[in-house]
């Protein structure tokens, strides 16, 4: 492959390749405190994408052992944003191997000074293998594009009086069969059509395939003794909440733990103390989804606050986490949140827009936030791969529930379900369940999309894969999505809510929307009739050019998005008084894939343009979702009104 991983450690041995990437420690997110700083790094950093044949230069140079600019020509590149679309370099926009960059950090006097002091990198998303150095030492790397890793660095800069700190990362966007999603690097080696060495990324997915530093970088503090993890469950007794807590400390074995829950107001409502307990709020206020209750998305605080002994004297460290206190459930046929029936009519997203890419980015958010509380969504599904930490908090605040997904899409070929395949997959599911196992808005994990799980080795892999995610966290149901084109799908007896994509009239009958109803009964009846299990259609939907009109309705207009929708509408009103507990559109609004001639700039199964902007089935589907949440709905008639308007 063009240098990805395995090249590295064939090119420089198992030297720098001893550090365990076995999960260690918590991965609190790096929230500020009475004992704790943070320090964001975003904003413009050096780049030079590795153009060598074998994208080997930068390791062979040393690039991480002195300023990037000292061994060649570097762009001005934004972090949080994908590097694809930032410049004019047509190179640059497929590029696949080594990326490197690099910023000078100015670090506070007192980090620096402070021995009883943490200072700890973060990175939050590296599509998809990267290596960390500072001042030329090799600190850390992760495999996996979509989840936050970190770097005790504290040594490094404490270690003599430095004004700042170099700040290197090399990232490779290569995938392979074994990684997650997986891919597969192809040589043209016909050199009448093809240069010497060329080579194309492969892949299984319909995205775009954005690569760099997705998400924040940034340097935080601690002491050095500090709570490290919180893990947090809830339930209800009658109408008393109970809050399940667990501590984990680093750093020394001789400390005591104070724990205050608060409401909205400041005020405590329960006190415990030490590593373990339950703490009983009398009087609840519930963490109920947007629509269904006059007060959703109720937050309390957990103050968290650790006065430990060590060689230097008593060190205090301080952690506030955001804690809901609501249950999730599933019977035979319903989801139930809180013990009432809960029906998702939500959407499919990508991170996905215009030049970022996949950069993370808060106004870009906010809209989309916008828009699904306009639209009248309770939830949607992170397709294909785990989203920002910070769509999951605002998710919290706003009630919008979450199907949370790896990165496992495009598993179709049999060397995917191999043992290094299938260890990765576990290791990125713990990862998962420790970012985002304390967040009310998360109500189920999906371990997969559309796997090829009818292959022979896809029942272990998937009956492992779904155990290990249980085992992490019992108490949320865990799915994977499959597809209805899979009469016999090895995987789906180990989940606990089948979820179905089906694409009837558009991938197949194209044109042909008076067989909709059938199809999908069918699939329905099949389903249920095999497995007994609650049933969200988790994806539908026609590819709909904005402006494009035709009556009667042809494929690609606005009209036959608005048919397609339609008729699916019809059979989900039946099936959701049985067995079907929600829908899912795909997708939310249109976004980038590979350049085929199937995809004119991309995927434009929005019901919102790429730029955000509404095509006519976005009110079609408000109107449906309105009047869903008017069906269901707790709140009174007035304050329904009223959000709605």
């Amino acid at each position: 492959m063009p240098g990805g991983p395995a090249a590295f450690r064939a090119l420089l041995g198992p030297l720098l390749w001893g550090c365990a990437l076995a999960l260690q420690g918590g991965m609190l997110y790096p929230r500020e405190s009475p004992s704790r700083e943070r320090k964001e790094l975003d904003g413009l950093w050096s780049f030079r994408a590795d153009f060598s044949s074998g994208r080997h230069q930068g390791f062979e140079q040393q690039w991480y052992r002195r300023p990037l600019r000292e061994s060649g020509p570097t762009l001005d590149m934004p972090v949080p944003s994908s590097f694809n679309d930032v410049s004019q370099d047509g190179q640059l926009r497929s590029f696949v191997g080594w990326v490197w960059y690099e910023r000078e950090v100015a670090l506070p006097q007192r980090w620096t000074q402070d021995l009883d002091r943490r200072v700890v990198l973060r990175i939050g998303s590296a599509h998809y293998y990267a290596i960390v150095w500072v001042n030329g030492v090799h600190v850390t790397e992760h495999e996996g594009g979509h989840l936050p890793f970190e770097a005790d660095i504290s040594k490094l800069v404490q270690s003599g009086p430095l004004a700042s700190c170099r700040i290197t990362i090399a990232v490779n966007n290569t995938l392979t069969p074994y990684t997650l999603p997986p891919g597969a690097i192809l040589y043209k080696t016909d050199t009448s059509k093809y240069p010497k060495g060329y080579f194309v990324q492969d892949t299984n997915f319909d995205f775009f395939n954005y690569a760099g530093l997705h998400r924040s970088v940034l340097l935080y503090t601690t002491p050095t003794a500090y709570i490290d993890d919180i893990t947090i469950t809830t339930d209800v007794a009658q109408d008393t909440g109970l809050v399940n807590y667990r501590i984990f400390v680093q750093g020394t074995e001789h400390f005591q733990l104070e724990v205050s829950l608060l409401d909205e107001e400041g005020k405590v409502v329960a006190q415990g103390t030490g590593g373990w307990g339950q703490l009983l709020v009398p009087s609840a206020n519930l963490w109920w989804p947007y629509l269904m209750h006059e007060r959703p998305a109720y937050l309390y605080s957990l103050e968290v606050r650790l006065i430990a002994q060590t060689a230097a004297g008593p060190v205090s460290d301080f952690y506030t986490l955001p804690v809901g206190i609501r249950t999730v459930a599933v019977t035979e046929s319903r989801f139930l949140i809180n013990g009432k029936p809960f029906y998702f009519h939500g959407v499919n997203k990508h991170e996905d827009s215009d030049i970022r890419g996949k950069g993370f980015d808060w106004p870009l958010l906010v809209k989309d936030f916008h828009l699904l509380r306009w639209l009248g969504a309770n939830s949607f599904r992170t397709s294909h791969y785990p989203y920002a930490e910070e769509v999951m908090q605002l998710c919290d605040r706003y009630g919008i529930v979450v199907i949370d997904e790896c990165p496992g899409v495009g598993i179709v070929l049999p060397q995917n379900f191999g043992n290094v395949s299938l260890q990765h997959h576990l290791q990125v599911m713990e990862e998962l369940v420790r970012r985002d196992k304390n967040h009310p808005a998360v109500v189920m994990w999906s371990v997969a999309n559309e796997p090829k799980s009818s292959l022979k080795p896809a029942g272990y892999y998937f009956k492992t894969v779904i155990a290990h995610t249980k085992a992490l966290d019992p108490s949320r149901p865990v799915t994977f999505v499959t597809n209805s084109n899979y009469s016999t799908d090895l995987g789906v007896p180990y989940v606990d809510v089948i979820c179905v994509n089906s694409y009837y009239s558009w991938y197949h009958d194209y044109g042909h929307l008076e067989l909709i109803q059938l199809q999908l009964e069918t699939q329905f009846e099949n389903w249920y009739r095999a497995h007994q299990k609650p049933i969200i259609q988790s994806e539908y939907g026609a590819e709909t050019i904005a402006g494009f009109h035709q009556d009667p309705p042809l494929m690609f207009s606005e009209e036959y998005q608005k048919s397609m929708l339609e008729q699916y509408h019809l059979v989900l009103d039946q099936k959701r008084k049985e067995y079907v507990v929600g829908e899912l559109i795909w997708n939310f609004a249109d976004f980038m894939t590979n350049q085929t001639p199937q995809r004119p700039v991309g995927n434009k199964k929005g019901i919102f343009t790429r730029q955000r902007q509404p095509k006519s089935a976005a009110f079609l589907l408000r109107d449906r979702y309105w009047r869903l949440a008017n069906e269901t709905r707790t709140v009174s008639h007035n304050t329904f009104c009223n959000i709605r308007c």
